[in-house]
């Protein structure tokens, strides 16, 4: 059995431009996917709490996962390498799209898996060196960091407005008309609300 493996960390992303790379390839190979798996979850959360986890106990020996990389397997070098482990222990053939990678059980695959999780991690890390570094050279050359001045978050914004929104609730008026006549979204004028308890 062949399975399609997805995984974006936020609801924002999407999964298609991954769905497309794995059926493009897989068409190339002659390949069709028998069974999708796709989940929004991050990588840092562990293994065993994502549908990975438990796909990894139904798949059976010869079958094969497809991923666009080895990054969507895992956020650092121990769950990727922990994963890839699993797999070649049940004889469970990883295949990655982009750096084109087809790992099984032997030691060459071994040692590459090893390698490219090890440079990804290495990649991971300079970029946040990066921010951080630019990020101290910019507090450096007094750039003021953070929000804008004035820039106040939405819940500020219905600051001192209590009375008002008290009003327009005893007038019957809903939490989206209120929201939109205060210009905030409603989540904002909900969060406001529980933190402030007479007016829910």
């Amino acid at each position: 059995m062949i399975y399609g493996y997805v995984r974006v960390s936020t609801d924002k992303q999407s999964t298609e431009n991954q769905r497309f790379e794995i059926e493009k390839f897989a068409k190339a190979k002659s390949m069709r996917i028998d069974r999708w798996v796709e989940e929004t979850i991050s990588g840092t959360t562990d293994v065993a709490e994502r549908q990975l986890g438990r796909l990894i106990k139904q798949i059976r020996k010869g079958d094969i996962l497809i991923t666009t990389e080895l990054s969507r397997l895992g956020r650092n070098l121990m769950q990727v390498m922990s994963f890839l482990h699993q797999c070649m222990e049940r004889d469970i053939f990883v295949i990655t799209v982009k750096e084109r990678y087809e790992l099984g059980n032997n030691i060459n695959c071994k040692i590459l898996a090893f390698a490219f999780s090890l440079s990804a991690e290495i990649e991971r890390n300079l970029i946040s060196q990066r921010t951080k570094e630019a990020l101290a050279r910019k507090k450096k050359e007094g750039t003021k960091l953070g929000r804008p001045k004035g820039g106040k978050s939405e819940q500020y914004k219905l600051s001192g407005k209590e009375n008002l929104i008290r009003k327009l609730l005893e007038e019957k008026k809903t939490r989206l008309y209120i929201s939109k006549k205060l210009g905030v979204n409603r989540q904002t004028l909900r969060d406001f609300m529980r933190m402030n308890p007479e007016l829910d």
